[in-house]
């Protein structure tokens, strides 16, 4: 396949190769919200905290709960920053989560946190995170997917 969710692919993959990529994505981002469901009854809500949410869904199929406030990108640890952006043309218009990874974002520079950033439940991650990011890779280093 060429193209798979809100993206063009830049190679060929198989339905099982996809979603190995996919879910890989979802779990070093913290993409691991389950979708939104169009007729449910309130807003969406943290299945650990029951706060409320805001749910989006990511360019390759995932969905991810982010807070309902904007922070400043220097009190948020890389790996809990998130943008919305709309789904580039000829898709739906339909506003995507993207995680931030490659250039950062100013100090001051609105974010959205990840909900699991603020969610006050036991073992929150409120602290400082000093952990390198997984999604940090040196110069040249690529991701490879073999596909079969």
């Amino acid at each position: 396949m060429r193209s798979r969710g809100h993206v063009d692919l830049m190679a060929e993959m198989c339905e099982e190769c996809w979603q190995r990529l996919a879910n890989g994505l979802a779990a070093v981002e913290g993409a691991t919200a389950p979708p939104q469901d169009p007729a449910g009854s309130g807003p969406p809500r943290c299945r650990a905290c029951r706060g409320v949410v805001r749910r989006y869904p990511t360019y390759y199929e995932r969905w991810v709960d982010l807070a309902t406030v904007e922070l400043p990108a220097g009190e948020v640890p890389q790996r809990y920053r998130w943008r919305l952006i709309k789904a580039p043309a000829p898709r739906v218009p339909v506003v995507l989560a993207v995680h931030i990874r490659v250039v950062d974002p100013l100090p001051r520079d609105p974010v959205l946190p990840a909900h699991a950033f603020l969610c006050p439940r036991p073992g929150g991650r409120r602290t400082p995170d000093t952990r390198p990011s997984p999604l940090r890779r040196g110069r040249g280093q690529t991701v490879t997917v073999p596909c079969h």
